[in-house]
């Protein structure tokens, strides 16, 4: 027997988005650099796509093999209710074949199943062919808390058991010291046409019943970020922020030339400006965020996709004359190495959507937040920002529903000219960089979770 096979070997399996692999990606690595060998498991398309956004210094990841199943039909990655419907139709089985496969060559015993908290059926097969497992959560803490207070909202009637709000435009208070939701904000209301209300809802329930038979329950936040969170979901085992050197997980090709861009900009004077793989924006909005950038009159880096790389819905275009008036002061890029753009010294603030794995990264770089969540979770995660932990600024919309390019201007200069802000972004700073280093919260919960993995 060679040596690789005594290494502890993990199955981890990802929901195919890019919200969800980068994160489990970012723990592999980190199990990888403790010693286990990793199969990583995602669909034919997923896996095309992380491949081609690989640097070019290689092809392949060190200790992770990438195992594909299945595949979804291009009309099936277009619209996300098919998607979802392929994954849990078409999954099990091939998860099921994979593990006998693997444990039947050199690979070895799997000694564990992490599967992302969706994947209820990932962790069922783990279960049923006495496999240990984990459930991964690719959001906060607070979020998961919130989902374990659906009983309770269905019994005091604010929604039914279908996840009906019964009442439109009612505040929750749900928890004392959690922050208050709109009825309108719950995840499951606000997907913007991607996934309906009634699937997504499903969704969570099922999500929150795999936590409940997993024997870990792992989470990318630290308990200094989410103590009043974490106090609620006892189960939970934070182990991030889960950060990257080599930013292996991302799912497009990301454009360096901006660092050395940022290289020639003063300290703190760019403003970043990403939302992420899904958000897209109609023209007139996006006519209002471009010309809203060139009103500061300040260096900007933007994110730009000119479509949806994953629905294939219609593009947008900039403004007549823009990309030649804001030439001296602004990059636009396809992709960025955001944990490494948001580290550079010459970062102002970060223009979000507040998906967690931004979330986590600009708290863990010291970054101020200019908040401009889109669906979902995010959200409550604007929330946490802006009224809990008061290191960023929301942006409010017009009675069109518009966030203006004034209110860009006035929330952007608001931000920056904030001591308060800067001084409490930097302190979560401290806190994350303390929890992942040695003897440090998120270091001592990892290294409980691998120990007891080679009991």
């Amino acid at each position: 027997m060679t040596i690789i096979n005594d290494q502890p070997h993990v199955l981890v399996i990802p929901y195919p988005a890019q919200g969800h692999v980068m994160p489990l990606m970012r723990l592999s690595n980190c199990l990888v650099e403790r010693g286990f060998r990793i199969t990583f498991v995602i669909t034919e398309f997923i896996h095309d796509r992380l491949i081609n956004a690989l640097p070019e210094k290689g092809k392949e990841l060190v200790g992770i093999n990438l195992v594909t199943i299945s595949e979804f039909t291009l009309d099936e990655r277009k619209d996300q209710n098919k998607s979802d419907d392929a994954v849990y139709s078409n999954l099990p089985a091939e998860l099921e074949k994979l593990i006998k496969v693997n444990e039947s060559s050199d690979s070895g015993k799997i000694a564990c199943v992490i599967a992302d908290e969706t994947l209820a059926w990932a962790l069922d097969v783990a279960k049923r062919m006495g496999i240990r497992r984990a459930s991964f959560i690719p959001v906060a803490a607070g979020v998961k808390a919130f989902v374990y207070h659906i009983p309770k909202l269905i019994e005091s009637g604010v929604i039914d058991e279908n996840g009906t709000t019964k009442i439109k435009e009612e505040t929750v208070m749900w928890s004392p010291n959690m922050p208050s939701l709109k009825t309108a904000h719950f995840m499951w209301n606000c997907m913007a046409g991607l996934v309906s209300p009634e699937i997504m809802f499903q969704t969570v329930i099922d999500a929150n019943k795999s936590s409940k038979s997993a024997e870990w329950v792992l989470c990318n936040t630290f308990e200094e970020l989410e103590p009043a969170a974490l106090a609620l979901v006892r189960n939970l085992l934070p182990i991030g922020p889960l950060l990257s050197t080599n930013q292996v997980g991302n799912l497009w090709p990301e454009d360096s030339t901006c660092l050395s861009w940022l290289d020639q900009q003063a300290t703190r004077s760019v403003v970043y400006v990403a939302f992420g793989s899904i958000a897209i924006f109609n023209q007139r909005q996006f006519d209002e965020l471009a010309l809203g950038l060139e009103l500061l009159g300040r260096p900007f880096l933007w994110v730009f996709r000119s479509q949806s790389d994953l629905f294939g819905r219609p593009t947008t275009t900039f403004p007549d004359g823009f990309q030649d008036r804001v030439a001296q002061i602004g990059k636009i890029v396809a992709w960025a190495p955001q944990q490494k753009v948001l580290a550079h010294p010459s970062i102002a603030c970060f223009v979000t959507h507040c998906g967690w794995n931004s979330t986590v990264e600009g708290v863990s770089m010291g970054v101020p937040f200019l908040c401009w969540p889109h669906f979902a979770d995010q959200l409550f995660d604007g929330d946490y920002i802006t009224d809990t932990w008061r290191v960023g600024l929301g942006l409010n919309p017009d009675e069109d529903g518009i966030i203006s390019k004034d209110e860009i201007k006035r929330k952007s200069n608001q931000l920056l000219q904030s001591a308060e802000i800067r001084e409490n972004a930097l302190k979560l700073k401290e806190m994350a960089m303390k929890s992942v280093g040695k003897g440090g919260s998120s270091s001592k919960n990892l290294e409980l979770f691998l120990e007891e993995l080679k009991t």
